[in-house]
Order: C-alpha cells, then sequence, then structure tokens
C-alpha cells in the first residue's frame, strides 16, 4: 500500500500529510481532492477520484473557479466564506462539515473536510461520499 492510498479523510494529520504527497499520488488517494488557489479560488489540483464520483474530467475542471463555475452549491457561508474569512485573518482551517452536493447532480451527502495553513497559496476540499 502506497503512502497515499494509507491516508484517511478523517485523519488528524491530513493537511500536512497531504502536503508531503508528489503530485503523481493524489490519484491514489481513496476520498476526493480539490485543491485551490486561495486567493483566486481557481482549481489546481483535482485527484481522480473526486474525477470518477463526480464523473468530470479533470482536464475540463483545471483553472475553474471552484466555487462560481465549479461546485456553485458550495459557495455559501458554510463553505467559500469560511476560506476567505480563515485567509483574511490569517488563521488555520481544518473544519469538518456534513454537507450535501447538489451542483450537476442529483443530491449527494458526503463529509467535507475543508484545509489551509497560513502561507499556504493552496486550500483544499477534501470529500468523503456518504452512503
Amino acid at each position: 500500500m502506497t503512502a497515499a492510498a494509507a491516508l484517511t479523510h478523517d485523519q488528524p494529520d491530513l493537511l500536512p500529510a497531504l502536503l508531503r504527497l508528489e503530485p503523481a499520488e493524489w490519484d491514489a488517494l481513496r476520498f476526493g481532492v480539490i485543491g485551490f488557489d486561495v486567493h483566486s479560488h481557481r482549481v489546481t489540483v483535482y485527484n481522480a477520484e473526486e474525477a470518477r464520483q463526480a464523473e468530470l474530467d479533470p482536464a475540463d475542471v483545471m483553472g475553474l473557479n471552484v466555487f462560481t463555475e465549479l461546485a456553485q452549491c458550495m459557495n455559501n457561508y458554510l463553505v467559500a466564506q469560511r476560506f476567505d474569512d480563515a485567509r483574511n485573518a490569517r488563521t488555520a482551517l481544518d473544519a469538518r462539515l456534513d454537507y450535501v452536493l447538489t451542483w450537476r447532480m442529483r443530491p449527494t451527502p458526503v463529509a467535507l473536510r475543508m484545509l489551509w495553513q497560513p502561507g499556504d497559496d493552496l486550500a483544499y476540499l477534501v470529500l468523503q461520499r456518504r452512503p
């Protein structure tokens, strides 16, 4: 089992573990990850599990604004605003939320994790689909 395959959505040190991954390892994760520029909200990481679950080609989503073009259902105070608030306050973000995705799909329950640390240009949405 690779280091990436051993990572879990809910482990306490997930952000540091993700930051240690090589680009090729993102696709071995067993949960979805969307990485985006914390200032422009443009997608820069879209792993294979998220692509499979959302049925979207990573090439089609790279560079899109995660909250206004890719996942409009997260463009609210529960998700998008939390990233902006953390960035503006320069405080780390590691928040968990039971959420329902509704954009481009039937309602899909997920365990959503929002990750960012001050000084990093990339923030992450980590998604684990619920049965």
